[in-house]
């Protein structure tokens, strides 16, 4: 039986400044997603999760909270961008405009920056500004992260999944 190897992620020599990567799959976000990771992580603002109050402001209705579409968003970047590596930090996060229960996340990454690291040689560092964008094509989130990204001679071997035993 041959095994087909799969997508492991880019590699720092597979980055070039000017590249998009687009995730190949959208996310409709619900409100039990928004609900859930709103009282999750302690956040009591009520414009999550309270929908009488939601219907009171400017939007009519609740918001989705802001860092489940970071989450969200830069969860879909992973394969293309980070696969590989691990953040160094966001730059700067802008929310232009509203998300909203039921609506669908696309994500778009586009290589801005790369450079060699001054002090890991084993390592490469990638800066993206990926857009979060919802099905009519309104950016909901917006930012820039740099990434440190393994080299692929110095990256660890991946051979992790468990030789299958037959007849146990």
């Amino acid at each position: 039986m041959a095994v087909v190897k799969g997508w492991e992620g880019r590699y720092f020599e597979d980055f070039n400044v000017g590249d998009v990567y687009r995730c190949r799959v959208g996310r409709t976000v619900t409100e039990n997603d928004n609900i859930w990771f709103t009282l999750l992580t302690n956040n009591s603002n009520q414009i999550h999760f309270n929908n009488e109050y939601g219907k009171r402001t400017e939007f009519g209705k609740c918001l989705i909270n802001s860092a489940l579409t970071l989450a969200i968003v830069a969860g879909m970047g992973v394969a293309d961008v980070s696969e590989n590596g691990f953040a160094l930090g966001w730059d700067q996060i802008t929310l232009p405009n509203p998300l909203f229960a039921g609506d669908t996340l696309y994500s778009q990454s586009e290589v801005v920056e790369k450079r060699d690291s001054k002090s890991k040689p084993q390592w490469g560092i990638v800066k993206v500004r990926t857009r979060g964008v919802q099905q009519e094509g309104k950016v909901v989130i917006d930012y820039t992260r740099s990434v440190m990204v393994w080299r692929k001679e110095f990256a660890p071997r991946r051979d992790i999944f468990p030789e299958i035993v037959d007849g146990e």
